[in-house]
C-alpha cells in the first residue's frame, strides 16, 4: 500500500468515526429531557423494572414524561396517579386486590423530578401482583 492510499484510508476512518460520534451525540440530545433547571423539562421519571433475583434477572426501563404523557402504554394514567400524590410513589393508594403468596421478586426504581423536586424511589416487591397493587400504572412498562 502506498503512502497516499494509507493516508486516504486513515482520513476516511477518522471521518467515519467523527460522523458516528456526531450522530450519537445528536441522538442522545434528542432523547434527553431539557437541561436541568429548565421549566421545559417538566415532570419526568426514569423508570426501571427488574424481575428475578441476583442470579437471573430481566431489566426493562423507560423515561416517563408527563407533558404530554409518554414513555409507556399507560403513561397518561401513571402521570395522573403521580400527580395526585405530588410525585411520591410511596403515597400511591394500594389497590384492593388479593395477590398470591408466591415469591418472584420484582425490583422497581424511579429517578427524576416532580414539581421541581428530585424523586428517588427503589423497592423490591415479593411479586408482580404486589408491585402493581402498590404502584398502580407507574411501572406498567408492558402497557
Amino acid at each position: 500500500m502506498t503512502h497516499t492510499s494509507t493516508a486516504t484510508a486513515t482520513a476516511a476512518r477518522r471521518a467515519a468515526h467523527v460522523g458516528l460520534t456526531a450522530a450519537t451525540a445528536l441522538l442522545l440530545a434528542a432523547a434527553a429531557p431539557a437541561t436541568a433547571g429548565s421549566s421545559a423539562a417538566g415532570d419526568h421519571l426514569y423508570l426501571m423494572v427488574t424481575t428475578g433475583d441476583g442470579r437471573s434477572s430481566d431489566t426493562r426501563g423507560t423515561l416517563l414524561l408527563c407533558d404530554p404523557p409518554q414513555g409507556h402504554g399507560r403513561a397518561a394514567e401513571a402521570c395522573a396517579q403521580l400527580d395526585s400524590v405530588g410525585g411520591d410513589v410511596d403515597a400511591l393508594p394500594p389497590a384492593d386486590v388479593y395477590c398470591p403468596m408466591l415469591y418472584a421478586p420484582v425490583t422497581v426504581q424511579a429517578d427524576g423530578e416532580w414539581n421541581g423536586r428530585p424523586v428517588e424511589y427503589r423497592r423490591t416487591f415479593s411479586n408482580g401482583c404486589v408491585m402493581r397493587a402498590r404502584t398502580g400504572a407507574v411501572f406498567a412498562l408492558d402497557g
